[in-house]
């Protein structure tokens, strides 16, 4: 009697401990600033609920990203699902899952899935896309060009710096694209972006310690290219008169993602977590944010400044190799050093 009552009383730990037993637990890794993480959790916290057969361990890698990546991949350790960016894919390609048969393609902006393809398979289900858009001090300029002539007679009519300039060739690929110039070719949008310098934007001894975008929060700036990560700021700290509005012409996309490893050994479960990061529900929690774009049509709609939205009507992403990074350093040396 008492063996049979001492059996009662372990069933249920051994019930639970077979349970434990038969969760699969997958690997994610991410960076991400703490309010991306703080979502992040919820989001796992969430789908752990919805999926109590499968354990999320979260990795997140703050810095030096892509270099942990890289030595996880080469001991055969790499995180099953792995938030990626359309410039590091094609290093990576050969080790990811094709998800070209992604059910739900159909929600997303083309040029965001363009982006994260390469050889002709997608090989990240997008999360966000990133252009580049002008933030406007409405003190120094009222108008919106439309082209490059036009963006022209606007600088020279600002009273103060008219536009910003950063010494690196990404922010020089919208007058490269908009000239019609392969952006690892540059000739005529070369020059003219380099004589922006002085002339109209600020140089290295105007700005000093400063960054380009405090140099147009202090009000010395007309025309700040930039992001969307920049809009939160912009908005807490600029104290005069600020618009959004899009470059005159073609700018580059980006797109950031979530792939899955081709090593990975719980491809369906990694694929089930895929599925719910990019969800309606957890792209909304990215939006509000207020640092992304989603790549989700339906979401970005939501976006509380449409000018965004606008901007990647006018962009294109920008097709890469796996020597990309190379590249833009060399172009970086050969044309700002």
């Amino acid at each position: 009697m008492l063996k049979k009552l001492l059996i009662l009383l372990l069933i249920p730990f051994i019930l639970c401990a077979c349970e434990k037993n038969t969760k699969e637990e997958i690997t994610f890794s991410s960076w991400g600033s703490v309010t991306e993480v703080r979502i992040i959790n919820k989001i796992i916290s969430d789908f752990e609920h919805e999926n109590p057969d499968i354990k999320v361990n979260f990795l997140h890698i703050p810095q030096n990203y892509f270099q942990k990546i890289h030595l996880l991949f080469a001991s055969s350790q790499a995180p099953d699902v792995i938030f990626i960016n359309n410039l590091y894919l094609p290093v990576y390609a050969s080790r990811l899952e094709d998800l070209s048969n992604f059910a739900a393609k159909n929600s997303y902006y083309p040029e965001s899935l363009r982006a994260l393809s390469y050889n002709g398979r997608l090989l990240a289900v997008p999360r966000d896309v990133s252009t580049l858009v002008f933030y406007r001090n409405r003190d120094l300029i009222s108008t919106t060009p439309v082209n490059l002539d036009e963006f022209m007679q606007v600088l020279k009519s600002a009273p103060e710096y008219g536009v910003s300039y950063e010494r690196n060739v990404y922010y020089m690929f919208p007058y490269v694209m908009t000239m019609g110039e392969d952006i690892y070719n540059p000739d005529k949008s070369l020059q003219f972006y380099t004589n922006l310098e002085g002339r109209f934007a600020p140089t290295p001894a105007d700005i000093g310690s400063l960054t380009q975008a405090q140099m147009f929060l202090d009000g010395k700036i007309g025309l700040y290219l930039s992001g969307r990560w920049m809009y939160p700021k912009i908005s807490e700290k600029a104290d005069f008169d600020w618009d959004v509005i899009t470059f005159p012409g073609i700018v580059p996309l980006d797109a950031s993602g979530w792939a899955i490893s081709a090593d990975s050994k719980h491809k369906e479960q990694a694929q089930k977590f895929v599925n719910y990061l990019s969800s309606p529900k957890s792209s909304e929690y990215f939006l509000n944010t207020g640092l992304v774009v989603p790549a989700r049509i339906e979401t970005s709609k939501k976006i509380d400044n449409k000018v965004f939205l606008d901007a990647i009507a006018g962009a294109r992403a920008i097709q890469v190799d796996k020597d990309y990074r190379k590249t833009i350093d060399k172009m970086n040396k050969q044309f700002f050093e």
